[in-house]
């Protein structure tokens, strides 16, 4: 499989990871709370991107220190931008209703996918 290839079933994987971590096995325990800085469920939920993200990146033989390096990566970015977003929410007392509210979720989601193309330009750059 030549680079390009592994590039972008490398961003769709990650694409697919992003949903089923965001949307489908997030509890209401990762959700309830998480405008308080320090937050298991919201722990727990950027711990399970971070882990999703290693084995997505293992199946492309990322050595061991990269996979930690990536791990960290993510999960420091994905606690605070959700942090950041639910105290947003909170502080403002934005709902769906609000356009404030979807702007939010819309630069969340944003970052979240930067990060995720930000990890594939570090492998490309240092792995590959």
């Amino acid at each position: 499989m030549d680079l390009t290839v592994k590039i972008l079933v490398l961003v769709g994987l990650l694409q697919v990871k992003h949903l089923l971590a965001d949307f489908y096995f997030q509890t209401l325990w990762m959700l309830t709370g998480r405008d308080q800085y320090l937050h298991l469920g919201r722990t727990a939920h950027a711990g399970l991107h971070s882990i999703l993200s290693v084995i997505v990146f293992a199946l492309f033989g990322t050595p061991a220190t990269w996979l930690l390096i990536l791990f960290v990566l993510e999960f420091v970015i994905h606690f605070h931008v959700d942090f950041w977003k639910a105290r947003e929410n909170v502080v403002k007392e934005l709902t769906p209703t609000d356009a404030k509210f979807w702007r939010a979720m819309g630069l969340d989601q944003c970052i979240h996918h930067l990060t995720n193309l930000f990890m594939v330009w570090l492998w490309v750059a240092y792995v590959a």
